[in-house]
């Protein structure tokens, strides 16, 4: 299931990503065998927002995005079609991953067929093409394409014709039913949740170093906080990108808050970190221009523990001045004591004299009388 997620979120990421374009995706998941799970399900995507969920017990229930102001005019001509694609879907789907379970002999008793279906508007303004893609138990399946400049319609097969036997639909319909539908449904919902949708946050970009072990250090060109997920990511060295094959991560993952983050990581020798020059720079809707930002040291251990001895350094330097002044003030207070002491034994002296010279005066003025 993990798998079969995966592939469908990044092919979904993958077709999504041109500056500036948008689209509506209609997400359908069939589940064969016992499980607590709705055999059949469809969640209805513009871009990454969910706007609408489907089941054949709730039937379409919209959820719209949380800054809307006001909800799409859901008419019954579009419920209708909603609900005759769904069901049309839900029927060719549990066909086919009858058929597939099959012809690949699967044996256990739970089984996934999930199709990713939709349309987008380039930022120019023209329509893209409907494309169509299966998977079935995390592999990937046929593909088929819809070109409207061109009026063509082409399948990139996978699976045997004898699984689809059953497939419902033709160029005919992808024409003038299909595609002019999901055309329709994208522009309207993006007006109404254009607010949330065409709304543009600048990503917070860093490059960061962290040591981590012998003499290999771990570059990290990070951007997070933005908003739509298009986003250019590139790690440079002396103004030249690092070779793909250099460079680890590059996933795009969602924060909290409605934002993205995305980070790419190299590993360089301290030596290299020496001898070159490294950046990272971002391309974004938000940005006017390129935004580029050199090597920080936050992350660095090495920097760290350097950091660490010179605060020891100053601390030591502190606390043997602060010896010094103590042991000065100490030698010279005992110094005043030793003079306050001497200068006390010379006035007794004095006095002692004193006293006997006054005593040795009166005996010799008596003696003489």
């Amino acid at each position: 299931m993990f798998r079969l997620m995966t592939c469908f979120l990044s092919f979904h990421m993958f077709m999504t990503l041109k500056n500036g374009s948008h689209s509506l995706w209609v997400k359908f998941t069939f589940i064969g065998g016992d499980t607590p799970f709705p055999e059949f399900s469809a969640i209805v995507l513009l871009d990454d927002i969910q706007m609408g969920y489907y089941d054949p017990i709730k039937k379409i229930v919209y959820r719209g995005a949380k800054n809307s102001d006001t909800e799409p005019d859901t008419s019954a001509v579009d419920i209708y079609l909603f609900e005759h694609l769904f069901e049309r879907t839900c029927k060719h789907m549990r066909g086919r991953a009858n058929n597939l379970k099959n012809y690949l002999n699967h044996t256990s008793n739970v089984y996934v067929l999930q199709r990713l279906t939709g349309c987008k508007m380039l930022d120019d303004g023209q329509t893209g093409g409907l494309i169509n893609k299966d998977a079935f138990n995390g592999e990937s399946g046929d593909v088929r394409y819809y070109n409207p400049q061109l009026d063509t319609f082409h399948t990139d097969h996978v699976w045997p014709e004898c699984v689809d036997s059953s497939w419902p639909y033709n160029n005919f319909q992808f024409a003038h039913i299909y595609h002019p539908t999901c055309i329709g449904m994208l522009k309207k919902y993006l007006l109404t949740e254009k607010n949330l949708v065409l709304k543009k946050v600048k990503p917070k970009v860093r490059l960061l170093q962290k040591h981590v072990q012998g003499s290999t250090v771990l570059l990290t060109c990070l951007a997070t906080g933005f908003y739509p997920r298009h986003i250019n990511l590139t790690l440079l060295r002396n103004g030249q990108p690092v070779p793909d094959q250099r460079i680890t991560g590059g996933q795009l993952l969602p924060n909290g808050d409605e934002t993205y983050q995305m980070k790419k990581s190299l590993e360089v020798s301290t030596e290299e970190l020496q001898q070159h020059h490294y950046t990272c720079r971002a391309q974004h809707l938000s940005l006017p221009n390129k935004l580029e930002t050199n090597l920080e040291r936050d992350w660095d251990s090495v920097s760290t523990s350097s950091l660490s001895l010179v605060l020891v350094a100053v601390c030591v330097c502190l606390l043997g001045g602060a010896t010094g002044i103590i042991m000065c003030w100490t030698k010279h207070r005992g110094a005043c004591c030793k003079r306050n002491s001497s200068s006390a034994t010379n006035s007794e002296e004095m006095e002692e004299m004193e006293g006997i010279t006054a005593a040795e005066y009166e005996k010799h003025t008596s003696l003489e009388t």
